[in-house]
């Protein structure tokens, strides 16, 4: 039976993003982000496009993502950048995933579990420069660097950092970050004998911040089409530009006359003020469509713009289509993607929703049934 409501992922708009980053990276290497269900893109589909591709390395943020990225036969480097906890440190290292290491404590927990098992483990240790979250302060990096070479079956392959303000057009902080992190590393590096990677850039680093490339890069938002400081990076773009990859619609469940002086939805906050036309499409918070976009949200029916009335609820939204001729039960309603010569993006739900296209992705990718299609 067809689904009433899905999410398609372009194959063909993944790879054009891919190539971008590629391009923009130069001679970096890229590590594609697939965390948070890839974006709600889907994890493993991506994480195997991505590497058909040529990615260097996948990048999750709890180890569980690892695991199941090996377990399906992945087996480029898969970096866990940031649930490293003492319940994580066995499937780490059993899987053979690459750690990002702040402290020293998950260090040795890492260096007994790796002597344990007979598998020396590869690592990336992190500053913080700027930050704030995780990585080791700039005074107190080189104790780790330290402790990392000295400590058995832990091999230090890399050195990372985060920007900020990677999402921000002008670099006037990441360029601070920048220098910080080029000071600390090359410090670093003068204690490290053995060839080791360098990385900084996320999408916004990549595109952005010049000299942010190194040796990686890590590009998450970029590879779904999207730029990181939202719409005014789009508007900003060169060709060829970055391409949305996924798409939300929903069939319309029913078409229904109402009279003037009729409300609408829960707690009755639109009355109409003539005979209307609704088309009632079977979405609503629980798949993502949150209840922020009521009365503010655009749908796309027959190539135009029909405006959500009234709440929406959990599993349904009104939306009039009183200017729409010919709308049928059954006719495709599109929430998030093109129809026709118009268009609803990430960053326009995002603005409605007051929030950022990343949390728009997640959301409603997450929470429908996909599929993927080579268009």
């Amino acid at each position: 039976m067809e689904a009433l409501k899905r999410v398609r992922v372009s194959r063909a708009a993944l790879a054009h993003n891919f190539e971008l980053c590629r391009r923009q990276a130069g001679t970096a290497g890229i590590i594609a982000l697939v965390k948070a269900d890839a974006y709600g893109h889907g994890m493993l589909e991506c994480a195997q496009c991505f590497a058909r591709l040529g990615a260097s390395g996948l990048a999750v943020a709890e180890a569980i993502e690892g695991v199941e990225l090996r377990k399906a036969g992945l087996a480029l480097p898969i970096y866990v950048l940031a649930g490293l906890a003492p319940q994580s440190i066995e499937a780490i290292v059993t899987h053979r995933l690459t750690p990002v290491v702040s402290d020293t404590q998950m260090l040795l927990l890492l260096a007994r579990e790796a002597e344990r098992s007979g598998r020396p483990l590869a690592v990336h240790l992190k500053v913080d420069v700027g930050m704030g979250r995780q990585g080791a302060l700039p005074g107190e990096f080189p104790v780790l660097v330290q402790q990392a070479l000295g400590t058995a079956w832990i091999k230090v392959d890399g050195l990372m950092a985060h920007l900020p303000k990677g999402d921000e057009r002008s670099a006037i902080h990441s360029n601070q970050v920048l220098a910080d992190f080029t000071r600390v590393s090359k410090e670093a590096l003068q204690l490290i004998p053995q060839p080791c990677s360098l990385h900084l850039a996320n999408s916004g680093g990549l595109f952005y911040v010049t000299g942010a490339g190194f040796d990686l890069v890590r590009p998450g938002i970029a590879l779904y089409g999207y730029y990181p400081d939202g719409r005014s990076g789009r508007e900003a773009a060169t060709e060829p530009r970055l391409r949305p990859a996924m798409q939300f619609s929903a069939i319309v469940l029913q078409v229904r006359q109402l009279p003037a002086g009729q409300t609408v939805g829960y707690d009755c906050t639109f009355t109409t003020t003539r005979p209307t036309t609704l088309a009632v499409l079977p979405v609503g918070y629980a798949d993502g469509y949150l209840r922020k976009l009521s009365g503010r949200a655009q749908v796309l029916i027959g190539g135009q713009r029909a405006q959500v009335l009234g709440r929406i609820s959990m599993n349904l939204t009104a939306v009039d289509i009183s200017h729409i001729h010919g709308v049928q039960a059954g006719d495709e309603a599109v929430l998030l993607g093109r129809q026709g010569g118009d268009v609803i993006d990430a960053d326009e739900l995002a603005s409605w929703m007051e929030t950022i296209n990343y949390e728009v992705l997640c959301l409603i990718g997450r929470l429908n049934s996909r599929e993927y299609i080579d268009e």
